[in-house]
């Protein structure tokens, strides 16, 4: 019973199977060889993502030491500013001061006559009298007593900078 077509039939499916074990040979090697392009890609991306990675660290070291270097400066600058405005107020003062000195000094020119003097009882008790007569240092040329009149000497270097 078997039949000439049957053979043929059984003959054709071992020739369709030799077909389809190699069509399925040739699809696991091609599932294998993407597999082994896939894992390829992962390492490759992996890698990159590492030497990224470590480059990124590298930039963020960089960063925190430049930080570091703007804090330290900041600082500095900082300190400096705070000793300059300390600087300014007392030469404000100074200044203010010498206002009121350079006030009095053309006040007492208008009531002396246009001399730049000023009146002391520390150099009518003790310097004066060392200067016959009083000196240079008494304009009265009494030689002592009563208020005297005193010219004011003054140098760049008595102003203390």
């Amino acid at each position: 019973m078997a039949s000439p077509a049957g053979n043929s039939s059984v003959s054709g499916t071992g020739s369709d199977g030799d077909l389809m074990d190699e069509r399925k040979r040739k699809r696991m090697e091609s599932n294998r060889e993407s597999a082994r392009r896939s894992r390829l890609r992962k390492q490759k991306h992996l890698d990159d993502l590492t030497a990224k990675a470590a480059e990124l660290r590298n930039q963020n070291a960089q960063m925190l030491r430049t930080v570091g270097l703007a804090t330290e400066s900041y600082i500095r600058t900082e300190a400096e500013n705070s000793v300059l405005r300390a600087r300014v107020a007392e030469l404000t003062q100074s200044l203010n001061y010498l206002n009121g000195v350079l006030s009095a000094v053309s006040n007492n020119q208008h009531h002396y006559g246009g001399a730049c003097t000023f009146e002391s009882e520390e150099f009518h008790m003790g310097f004066s009298e060392g200067f016959p007569g009083g000196g240079m240092w008494n304009s009265n040329g009494n030689g002592g007593g009563g208020s005297q009149q005193f010219p004011i000497m003054a140098t760049a270097e008595m102003i203390d900078y």
